[in-house]
């Protein structure tokens, strides 16, 4: 069922995007509600699947990896269904989509470095033909999902 989300319930999730630690005593003297409140709220949203997790966001340059890329897929013919399997295993990918377009897949990928690269993109090549950019800075990352204008 489809629930429309109140003000209120924007008012936490903007808090909740900025900080997934923030107390429900901080959010609720924010927007002025009671530390309970704030709870079944989130509570409620989380149910209704509004709120489908909470997650760290590590850095992948501090973990080790020098190289982030966008690699898109072209699947050959019969290719894309046992690719879609095998991405699942890829440690290197981040993030992976099916898109409409000339390519089939689009995945964000953290590498080590160019020679990492090389080998993934050896092990992609059996899948398709692929396109690789690196990434040299961020500019908009884990925007925060405002409320819709009416």
């Amino acid at each position: 069922m489809k629930q429309k989300i109140d003000d209120f319930n924007w008012s936490i999730l903007q808090s909740l995007q900025k900080n997934a630690r923030e107390t429900f005593a901080t959010i609720g003297r924010k927007i002025g509600l009671t530390p309970p409140a704030v709870a079944e709220r989130i509570k409620k949203m989380e149910d209704l699947g509004v709120i489908s997790g909470y997650r760290t966001i590590v850095s992948h340059t501090h973990a080790g990896y020098q190289l982030t890329a966008i690699i898109t897929l072209r699947a050959f013919m019969g290719k894309l269904k046992p690719f879609l399997e095998a991405v699942k295993t890829y440690e290197e990918v981040v993030n992976c989509y099916r898109i409409t377009g000339d390519e089939n897949i689009i995945m964000q990928v953290v590498l080590k470095d160019q020679f990492h690269l090389e080998k993934f993109i050896d092990r992609l090549i059996q899948y398709g033909e692929t396109r690789t950019h690196i990434i040299l800075s961020e500019v908009v990352s884990n925007a925060p999902i405002k409320k819709k204008m009416s």
